[in-house]
């Protein structure tokens, strides 16, 4: 009798273990400020490194085996990482009018990545379309004091109409400054 109840036991607790939401493994975030009072946000998912340091960027990297449009990459994980702002903006030297795009990132060079923005929106993060860029900017790269687990993206107010997009991960930092109009 105890072995049956250990049994029931066991399977009720796997079956109720197999019904709980796992968390995701790239959950959604979002990065938001106001500058030059305006809000300014970046939606994306955020995966994690897992165990893969050094397997990320780079040829036969995680990215490059998975993203058929490499070395253009979404920036996040599932969905398009997504920029909305209430007002134009000028990103680096390119005019951003105010509104929702779809943010990719060209990591050809580990050294010196470029930050797309592109006009169509809604998309799966894999559906780059180069005839829908808005432009490109050349970000500023840097390296962390340590690993970056968690992808992380940051909308900073720089003070007054200034900001800047901050994009962590890994071993990487990537950087652009923008102006609000």
């Amino acid at each position: 009798m105890k072995r049956w109840l250990l049994g029931v036991s066991l399977v009720a607790l796997a079956l109720y273990a197999q019904n709980q939401k796992m968390p995701p493994k790239s959950p959604p975030e979002t990065a938001m400020a106001m500058v030059g009072g305006h809000a300014i946000s970046i939606k994306y998912s955020s995966p994690r490194v897992r165990g893969r340091e050094g397997h990320i960027f780079g040829p036969g990297g995680l990215i490059q085996s998975t993203h058929k449009q490499y070395p253009v990459w979404r920036a996040g994980a599932n969905a398009a990482t997504t920029l909305d702002t209430e007002a134009d903006l000028t990103i680096g030297d390119l005019s951003v009018p105010k509104g929702t795009y779809t943010l990719f990132v060209d990591i050809a060079n580990p050294d010196q990545w470029t930050l797309i923005v592109n006009k169509q929106t809604g998309e799966w993060g894999l559906a780059y379309n180069s005839a829908d860029d808005l432009g490109k900017v050349p970000m500023q790269m840097s390296q962390p004091q340590q690993m970056i687990e968690d992808l992380k993206w940051e909308v900073k107010n720089e003070g007054h109409d200034r900001g800047r997009l901050v994009l962590e991960w890994e071993d990487h930092i990537a950087s652009v400054n923008f102006k609000v109009q």
